[in-house]
Order: structure tokens, then C-alpha cells, then sequence
């Protein structure tokens, strides 16, 4: 499996391209439920038109994407916004409220006995916290001194299949990376110097070495074992499924899927060392983590998120998620020359998406078209391959409506360069 194709799906490679709406004009946005505060009264100055993204000059789009970060992740759901106002209301001291959210996250998630959670500022976050955690521990000296690692372990084993942008992250706390390709390399890279054992659970397909079979691996070697899972749900159980194998970190992200604070992120795993994550991150001073803040209407908005998530009927969500495609479908497949395709990918973003081709009678390439719909009224945001060879689509984070202006707009533009 190619792995920039793979980094689209978090939002790496395609982001890039979305900067170009930077420059294209805005959408309206509905104002009428947009233009009160928290508490009731008008917003006066900015804000007062109900669209302020219009108010700054950038341009809102309609996302056929899917949950990237560079578009914003999700859309929080009206009861996250609601608990967060609520949050933001008083005082109090983050690493116990940390704590409390773990437990109740823990509670929620019916975790194994030994196992807790944190609220990270995203799945990166989460990534460099957990590690440093690892290398740390609870050692005072330790945490002020990283990414200097005297004293500390300083490798982690990581499928050369698996490297990607994100263990950016990993790198970012001084270990050093060592490259396996099956069990033979893994079992000669063990040694006294291993912290941890890294996964890429989106290249679970291209790695020999399986995610269960990683999970193992560690507990045979007695070296603990990270996930990352941060485009992992749905489906649901993705957030319980990997520490019940025995995976010591998860990192997951808060904003995609879950529908929490696009800067929230969870660090699932052992007690212990969520606990030694958390003294190397913010609001700790003189640690790793310092810059990674998050706050308290962040950590009470993720646990909101996971509750409705959790609540979700999601058979029903993935039907109508179809059924958005499928209406798509049906108009642009009348234009001759041009089908569709539907299917899921195995892992992150694990939900309906559709694939448009054309032949020669459609003049433009699938990059051409999707710029077309970028430079429109409305903006539409859509996805081409890693090499532009395919249009395509996801619903799931379409708005009421959102699917019939798709399907009109590509209509459209796909008729304009039709011979």
C-alpha cells in the first residue's frame, strides 16, 4: 500500500493543496443561531454577522474530504459546546481534573482494571507524551532533561513499512528509530537500550508484523508497545479493542470521528504510564510536553464527545452516510462517460466513500475538476489520488443538504468539460 496515500487519510498530503482556498471567496454561513453569546446577548463587533470566518476574508467550504486536520477535523457536536461553555465558567486544577476525566473516560470505555486515559491537545500530543512518559517515568531529573536521554533508554523499534511524518513526534523526545521488517529483525533489535515498540495501525496492511502479533511481541520481550490509532473510529469498538490486546499506549484523536475539540486527543494505556505522560506534559513546567496545552473546556468537551459518541446509533449513521453517496451517484452517472464506485477503507476513516471516473469524453483530469469545485460558490472540498488519477468522496461529515450542492456542482463542472 502506498503510504503518502495513507497520509491523505490524516490529513498530511492533501492538506497541503486545501491551503489554495485561502484565496477563494467565502460561503455564507446561517447566522440566526450564530450570533448570541453563551449567555444569550447579542454579540456586538466581531462576530455579529453570525459568520466569522466571512468577517476575517477566509473561505468556508463544503467538506466531501473527510476528518482532516487541515480543514479543521470535525464539527463539534451543540452538547460539546454547551459542557464547554460550562467548563469555561470557573477555576480549577488540571492535572485532578485530568485524573477525573481519565477515570470517567476509563469507566465509559470499560477499560481493563489497570488502564486509564488523558486528554491530549490531539493525537500527537499523545504520541510525545506517551513516550516521553516511557523514557521518564516519574523521575524529576529525567523529564527537565529530555530530549537529552542520558541515563534514559533511547531506542524504539518501528516497521520500516510503518515510518511516516508522524513519528515526527517520536523523534521529537531524542530516541533514536531502529527499523525491523518481521520477527527475525525484531528479536536482533531488542536489546537493553529498546523503550518502546511504535505502530502504525493505518499500515497495518504494508508491515509484516501484525497488530495483534505487535502486541504479543512486546509482552514476550517485556518492552511496552504504542498504537496509533488517531483515524481509528469508527468503528466504535476501535477504542477499547487495542488495549483488551494488550497494546500499553493508544493515541486517538479527539476531532475527527468522535466529534470532539479539534485541539483534544486521548492517550489511552496503563495507569502507570498515562501517569508519567502527564507529569511531562502541560501544565507541568520545564517539560517535553509544556506546549502542548490543553484545557479545561478541551478536557470536559472530549469526555461529553465519547459520551454522545458512545450513544450513537452508528448502523444508522452508516446508512444515511450511503445514501448521501448513492444520491451523489445517481445524478453524475447520468452524464455518459462517467462512473462510480463505492467502498471502505479497511482502516482509518473506516466509513462509505465513492470513487468518480470518467472516460475520454470528459476532457479534464480529476485534479482539474476538483480545483473547479474548490474555485466555487459554494467552495467544495473533495478528494483526487496521490497522483491524481481519481475523484472522490466521503459523507460522513457533510451537513444537511451538503450531498445535493455536491452533486449539482459536479454535475456542473463535469458537463463543462464534457465533448
Amino acid at each position: 500500500m502506498n503510504f503518502s496515500a495513507q497520509w491523505t487519510r490524516r490529513g498530511f498530503m492533501t492538506g497541503i493543496s486545501s491551503l489554495t482556498a485561502m484565496i477563494l471567496g467565502s460561503r455564507k454561513l446561517p447566522a440566526a443561531s450564530l450570533s448570541s453569546s453563551a449567555n444569550g446577548s447579542p454579540v456586538t463587533g466581531f462576530g455579529q454577522t453570525g459568520n466569522v470566518y466571512e468577517e476575517l476574508g477566509v473561505t468556508t467550504v463544503i467538506n466531501g474530504q473527510g476528518t482532516m486536520t487541515m480543514l479543521g477535523g470535525s464539527l463539534m457536536r451543540p452538547e460539546v459546546e454547551s459542557v464547554m461553555a460550562l467548563a469555561g465558567r470557573h477555576f480549577v486544577n488540571i492535572p485532578e481534573l485530568e485524573v477525573a476525566a481519565g477515570k470517567r473516560i476509563a469507566e465509559m470505555l470499560k477499560l481493563p482494571p489497570d488502564y486509564s486515559a488523558l486528554v491530549t491537545c490531539g493525537a500527537a500530543a499523545a504520541m510525545l507524551s506517551g513516550l516521553a512518559g516511557i523514557l521518564t517515568r516519574d523521575n524529576p531529573q529525567f523529564i527537565r532533561q529530555l530530549p537529552e536521554l542520558t541515563g534514559m533508554k533511547s531506542e524504539v523499534i518501528i516497521q520500516k513499512s510503518h515510518r511516516n511524518p508522524f513519528d515526527h513526534q517520536l523523534r521529537a523526545t531524542g530516541v533514536r528509530l531502529v527499523e525491523v521488517a518481521d520477527r527475525d529483525d525484531l528479536r536482533k533489535a531488542v536489546s537493553e537500550k529498546t523503550a518502546m515498540m511504535h505502530f502504525s495501525n493505518f499500515a497495518n496492511a504494508a508491515g509484516q508484523l501484525k497488530v495483534d502479533e505487535w502486541a504479543k511481541l512486546g509482552k514476550e520481550y517485556k518492552v511496552p508497545t504504542f498504537i496509533d490509532a488517531a483515524a481509528d473510529t469508527p468503528p466504535v469498538s476501535h477504542l477499547w479493542d487495542y488495549a483488551n490486546m494488550g497494546y500499553d499506549l493508544i493515541a486517538i484523536s479527539g476531532g475527527k470521528a468522535i466529534r470532539g475539540p479539534q485541539c483534544a486527543g486521548l492517550l489511552i494505556g496503563r495507569r502507570d504510564l498515562v501517569s508519567y505522560a502527564l507529569l511531562n506534559n502541560s501544565p507541568h513546567e520545564d517539560t517535553l510536553g509544556r506546549s502542548q496545552k490543553v484545557g479545561k473546556e478541551e478536557i470536559v468537551g472530549m469526555v461529553k464527545a465519547l459520551e454522545c459518541y458512545l450513544q450513537e446509533n452508528h448502523d444508522v449513521l452508516i446508512k444515511e452516510w450511503q445514501h448521501r453517496l448513492e444520491l451523489v451517484s445517481a445524478e453524475v452517472s447520468k452524464i455518459p462517460g462517467v462512473t462510480t464506485k463505492f467502498y471502505v477503507p479497511d482502516i482509518a476513516n473506516h466509513v462509505p466513500h465513492m470513487e468518480i471516473r470518467w472516460d475520454k469524453r470528459i476532457s479534464a483530469t480529476p485534479r482539474e475538476i476538483n480545483a473547479a469545485l474548490r474555485k466555487g460558490k459554494p467552495a467544495i472540498v473533495l478528494s483526487t489520488g496521490e497522483e491524481g488519477e481519481v475523484l472522490s468522496l466521503n459523507s460522513f461529515m457533510l451537513q444537511p443538504g451538503e450531498d445535493r450542492i455536491i452533486a449539482e456542482a459536479v454535475v456542473a463542472v463535469l458537463k463543462a468539460h464534457a465533448s
